[in-house]
């Protein structure tokens, strides 16, 4: 993996938030290609209960300032950026005071989703792309991990299909158990639509359940990762009709060769 630019861009990554599959997994596949001596960028939100003095969080003025328009409203973008100690990797944080300034990640202290959930989702997408724009930085592989990142496949390959920074990037989406019950906004399509993303793209999030969502993602997806070990049998099946590369599960201690293979040979090839 050598000097390949890796975008890496996920709901969750140690140690900014408690160790789940995703986390987990969104920290040591990017540490994996660190080591090899690729390039990577990390972004995720900066969820309201991240501890920014403790983590060392601070705001790059020259990245933040633009207006992202989600549902017609203007919301300011706003990024900050930590380093994951001892291991000289930076990670990016999308952030917003209406969408991420709560304490709490994805769900109120009753467990309850939080109502904008489809907005932050549109939120993230447009604002990682909208950075690494600015960035000017052309990734070889664009990894997507957890649900409230997985707007971020559709949005590139039809909002950003015309923008010339990502005519050769190539999306991997890790797809796993971890999601939730009931479903997120109904109006989500409705927000969607505003972007002008053809309908027919999008059909499946009439019912916006985590199954959906994830079907969404595979869809415009060029490549794809089993991420837990037991997925729903709904998303198992999608992914073996999908007719894309498709890697099985590696657990955390044995996934290194086998994703980087996948990388090369599946991916990039």
């Amino acid at each position: 993996m050598k000097d390949k630019r890796i975008l890496y861009v996920s709901s969750e990554v140690v140690p900014y938030l408690p160790e789940t599959e995703i986390s987990s997994m969104s920290f040591e596949t990017p540490r994996m290609v660190n080591q090899q001596g690729g390039q990577i960028r990390i972004f995720m939100p900066r969820y309201g209960n991240i501890n920014e003095r403790r983590h060392q969080l601070h705001e790059v003025i020259r990245l933040s300032g633009i207006n992202l328009v989600v549902n017609d409203l203007d919301m300011p973008l706003i990024i900050k950026v930590a380093s994951i100690p001892k291991e000289r990797i930076q990670v990016y944080f999308i952030d917003n005071d209406e969408y991420f300034k709560r304490k709490a990640t994805l769900t109120d202290e009753d467990g309850n989703l939080f109502e904008d959930n489809d907005e932050r989702a549109i939120f993230f997408a447009k604002g990682v792309i909208e950075t690494v724009k600015k960035l000017n930085w052309s990734p070889d592989i664009i990894h997507v991990h957890g649900w409230l990142a997985s707007l971020l496949p559709l949005y590139l390959k039809q909002f950003y299909k015309d923008e010339p920074l990502f005519n050769e990037s190539k999306i991997v989406t890790s797809v796993y158990k971890s999601g939730f019950e009931k479903t997120l906004n109904p109006d989500l399509v409705k927000k969607i639509k505003f972007d002008n993303i053809e309908e027919d793209k999008i059909k499946l999030l009439k019912d916006p359940t985590y199954n959906n969502l994830m079907k969404v993602a595979i869809d415009s997806s060029d490549a794809l990762i089993v991420g837990s070990e037991d997925l729903p049998e709904e998303l198992t099946k999608y992914l073996n009709d999908s007719d894309k590369p498709v890697l099985g599960y590696h657990a955390k201690d044995e996934f290194s060769e086998a994703y980087t293979n996948f990388y090369t040979t599946s991916v990039l090839d």
